[in-house]
């Protein structure tokens, strides 16, 4: 699996990033190819436009558009991981593996490799935190029938959760909301947004216990504070 070092700019952390892999027509498992050496972009604005980019199948030819490879770092920053053009080809010592999210050490059994759903739309960012949860061990997960809870995009046995597709990082009453729409329902909260969230939001939900996770448009989950890294961990 190809991994590429990532510094945060803002707090300097340094991480290890693999680009999600998708089958091709084909068949083929295929990734966006990294940019190794260039820096990484700060994301502060978001657009569909442009969170797209043209990836090339090493197998078959085909070019077909992926999302664009991005990073949450812990400090709430969120990364825009440069990709080599796909008219240029990949160079031989830098092969495109498909890429994973490791097994949990921790859990009590093993799970299989979670599989992503692109987003392209707030429906597709609730189905891919749908499928998230369902891989942590959460039962029956769905949207809420007719007349939600105000906050709950998905509901399941023992978890209720909030999907936060804007453009913009989710403030601190969101967090709030789902926290108290969680303890009323006697079920564990899980928020899930885009964009990621504000400060007094991070520090809310740290002091609660309410796991937060960035998605990014490969459709796959990234904890970004110490009880969503311990969900993960231990699993639903």
């Amino acid at each position: 699996m190809e991994s590429v070092p990532v510094r945060c700019p803002v707090c300097g952390r340094d991480h290890a990033y693999s680009a999600p892999a998708y089958p091709c027509p084909c068949g083929e498992p295929t990734a966006p190819p990294l940019l190794r050496g260039a820096p990484a972009v700060r994301v502060l604005h978001r657009s569909w436009n442009d969170a797209w980019v043209t990836v090339r199948c090493a197998s078959c030819a085909r070019e077909d558009q992926w999302p664009q490879p991005e990073l949450c770092c812990p400090c709430g920053t969120v990364l825009r991981l440069p990709v080599r053009p796909a008219a240029t080809p990949p160079a031989r010592d830098e092969p495109v593996s498909p890429a994973h999210i490791p097994l949990p050490r921790t859990a009590a059994r093993p799970r299989p490799a979670f599989r992503p759903t692109v987003i392209r739309t707030g429906h597709d960012a609730v189905t891919a935190a749908g499928r998230y949860l369902t891989w942590l061990g959460y039962r029956d997960v769905g949207r809420p029938g007719a007349g939600p809870a105000s906050g709950i995009d998905l509901r399941g046995d023992r978890v209720v959760a909030r999907v936060d597709s804007s453009t913009l990082p989710a403030a601190l009453r969101a967090v709030e909301t789902l926290w108290l729409n969680a303890l009323g329902a006697s079920a564990a909260g899980v928020f899930f947004s885009l964009a990621g969230y504000a400060a007094d939001a991070r520090a809310r939900a740290d002091g609660v216990g309410l796991p937060l996770f960035v998605l990014d448009l490969a459709g796959v989950p990234q904890p970004v504070n110490g009880p969503a890294d311990e969900l993960v961990g231990a699993g639903a």
